[in-house]
């Protein structure tokens, strides 16, 4: 792509965000859009946005399931930005149709207490820079059409973030074991996922390495205070106004969010 049509994709993701109203699917818009436009064309959208005031409070990864990854194609995971009107309190009304096509999945976030900046960061390191977890759900939204989505797709969406509920329960990482913390998914009291933190490349805190190192290798750092979302656990469900979605993890509490 030509930085014409790069420009064009931005402007149409981010009129989507404003109108409401989805756009065409990116790659069969633009024919031979790769892997670094669709990053060109994501870090575009957040440049613009943090002009307008707009600040990043973390980053997210997804595609961290092998089933998400065979599904499209893909043996590694992506990354997206977290804005600082995307985080929700827990059990406050969160407004449906700020979004396009939500849909929800539970996760554990990292909140840094060190800066880790890559390539070369290791489990250790990673883990040091960990202050705590928290339950979280996570709210992706896509502003392609109908969720018909690839690899680039998502990647020039912003990895289909939308927004964030955090619990307010933080647990220190030595008195967890990630990967065999189980959870629970329920929508409106009934079960709709379960999984467990090996779900997630084997563990959450591989998906913080994986973040840290592909982070670093484009010079940007992981700061401290951010928050990191690793990968569900599980697959996502759509959400509508009247839901209430809980996400409970052993070891590490529960969250909710409620849709108006």
């Amino acid at each position: 792509m030509d930085d014409l049509h790069r420009g064009e994709a931005v402007d149409r993701l981010l009129d989507a965000y404003r109108s409401k109203t989805p756009v065409d699917q990116m790659t069969a818009t633009y024919e031979g859009m790769d892997l670094e436009d669709a990053y060109a064309i994501q870090l575009a959208q957040i440049e613009r946005l943090l002009s307008e005031g707009r600040r990043v409070k973390g980053h997210k990864v997804g595609l961290t399931s092998a089933a998400m990854q065979k599904m499209l194609g893909v043996d590694e995971p992506d990354y997206g930005h977290l804005l600082d009107d995307f985080f929700y309190l827990e059990h406050q009304p969160i407004p449906v149709d700020r979004f396009l096509q939500p849909r929800i999945e539970p996760e554990m976030a990292f909140v840094l207490k060190k800066t880790l900046t890559g390539p070369g960061v290791t489990v250790h390191e990673a883990a040091a820079a960990v202050d705590f977890v928290l339950p979280a759900l996570e709210i992706v939204d896509s502003r392609i059409r109908d969720w018909k989505i690839g690899l680039f797709d998502t990647i020039a969406d912003n990895a289909s973030s939308g927004a964030v509920v955090l619990g307010s329960t933080p647990t220190e990482l030595t008195n967890v074991d990630l990967r065999l913390t189980g959870g629970v998914l329920h929508k409106n009291a009934e079960v709709v996922g379960t999984g467990a933190g090996g779900a997630v490349l084997g563990s959450p805190i591989n998906a913080l390495v994986w973040l840290a190192n592909t982070l670093g290798a484009r010079g940007i750092s992981l700061e401290a205070g951010h928050v990191v979302l690793p990968g569900a656990i599980c697959g996502m469900v759509p959400v509508a106004g009247g839901d209430t979605v809980t996400a409970t993890f052993a070891g590490l509490g529960s969250v909710t969010a409620r849709f108006v």
